[in-house]
């Protein structure tokens, strides 16, 4: 759909579709569009913005997904700012204010349903594109599209999400966590279990996660997480570039179905800066079976963690900023940041890469500061927390042309072990003008 178009499919299917939409419960049977491949089966349902209500083995109806209100099932969900969203004056329920900007695939905590204004199911693949709701908010579509794409392979569902915003308020706001699903299940599904170590994909000893809420939040090494029940089956997620992964469970473990309250959740979550018209797109991978075969499954498949190379070409790479904004969605082959705001913070998304295999930090950019003293620090597996210890300086040039900074992190005696992520601080900033362009950052010998 143009972009000029979605606006005026959301006034058109999207406020009057809304408004039609509120039913705590359906007077006719659900609307449920099937992928069965004999080995699983899936479900979405066109009521609930084609978000996923049913996951089972082919040939049981034990069906795995929870859905006892709408802020469940598995489905998108995304987050921005302001915090808290009130667009024309309307307040959002008090004890989801907190979360802000929200539009989530199947509808919003009032009981307005997401509005499907596409479907199409082959048989072997399913499409759908919804307007979906702002969670805290009633009746209040997203000035957006969602859409999803979903293929059976086996035992596994490949699912591509796509966001294509067109949003009136036109603000950068700090990049916020994005559930890349939202995943819930039923209460037999308690037992979320995971790798968090430092020697992934090499046989270690998985962990459980506590059954808790307020969720965890972990490093997932191996990039997976799973909710299995007491004989060790059930789902689990893949994501090949994501290693933050929140999860926790709610209510009594090991019984419920999908309209009871009991549920896991996971989502495996990357920072994002959502701009008001930005075109962001991922992807992930359910798999049914086994605790083992879920775990085999990302061995055949995963690359194995190496010395990340981010370059800028069509897209931020999961950066974000602290005190610092940038030009804006599209990037095209660079970043352009700008550095007016005092203490400006540069962070990349949270990685995996032993210190011995990249002793340098490569970085291609072109400076105009004021202050040309810059740093980089880094988190360590076994110890996340940035600090000055966990840090060196290097120095810009200030003269808007690209140099190649090569900045020796093995001169530090703390540059060790396992690293998981970076930030730059590119000097003190906080004058008129800064700015920093950045094509590319790497870590190599």
């Amino acid at each position: 759909m143009p972009r000029t178009l979605i606006l005026a499919a959301i006034a058109v299917l999207g406020l009057s579709a809304a408004a039609e939409n509120k039913a705590p419960a359906l007077d006719r049977p659900e609307k449920i569009s099937w992928l069965d491949n004999g080995t699983i089966k899936i479900g979405i349902n066109l009521d609930l913005g084609g978000a996923i209500t049913y996951l089972s083995p082919s040939k049981s109806d034990l069906n795995m997904i929870n859905s006892h209100d709408w802020g469940r099932q598995i489905q998108m969900s995304h987050y921005s700012g302001p915090i808290p969203f009130e667009p024309a004056g309307k307040k959002p329920h008090k004890e989801w204010a907190g979360l802000g900007w929200n539009p989530i695939q199947s509808g919003d905590c009032g009981g307005y349903r997401s509005k499907v204004v596409e479907h199409t199911n082959d048989g072997k693949a399913i499409h759908v594109k919804c307007i979906p709701m702002q969670w805290p908010l009633e009746n209040e579509p997203g000035e957006c599209t969602f859409e999803c794409w979903i293929e059976l392979k086996d035992n596994t569902a490949e699912i591509r999400g796509r966001l294509l915003n067109a949003r009136s308020d036109k603000t950068q706001y700090r990049g916020r966590g994005q559930e890349l699903p939202a995943i819930y299940t039923n209460g037999p599904w308690w037992r979320l279990m995971t790798y968090t170590g430092d020697k992934p994909f090499e046989s270690d000893a998985l962990v459980q996660q506590p059954a808790k809420m307020p969720w965890s939040n972990w490093q997932a090494t191996e990039n997976w997480s799973a909710l299995v029940d007491d004989n060790d089956f059930g789902l689990g997620v893949y994501t090949r570039a994501t290693c933050r992964h929140d999860g926790g469970f709610a209510g009594k473990p090991g019984k419920g179905g999908p309209k009871d309250n009991p549920t896991g959740y996971i989502a495996p979550v990357q920072n994002e800066i959502i701009d008001h018209n930005i075109d962001y797109t991922y992807g992930y991978t359910l798999i049914v079976g086994k605790l083992d075969q879920i775990r085999r499954y990302v061995y055949d498949r995963a690359p194995r963690p190496g010395p990340p190379v981010w370059k800028f070409e069509a897209d931020r790479q999961h950066w974000h900023y602290a005190n610092a904004s940038d030009a804006g969605w599209p990037i095209k082959g660079e970043l352009r940041i700008l550095l007016d705001q005092k203490h400006p913070m540069l962070v990349s998304p949270l990685a995996f890469w032993k210190a011995q295999d990249a002793p340098t930090l490569y970085i291609e950019a072109a400076c105009n500061v004021a202050d040309k003293g810059a740093r980089v620090f880094w988190g360590r597996h076994d110890s996340l927390k940035l600090s000055s210890d966990k840090s060196v300086p290097f120095d810009l040039i200030s003269d808007d042309r690209f140099h190649t900074y090569e900045i020796n992190l093995a001169g530090s005696k703390e540059y060790n072990g396992v690293i998981t992520s970076l930030r730059i601080d590119p000097g003190m900033g906080g004058t008129a003008g800064d700015s920093m362009r950045i094509r590319s950052i790497g870590l190599r010998r």
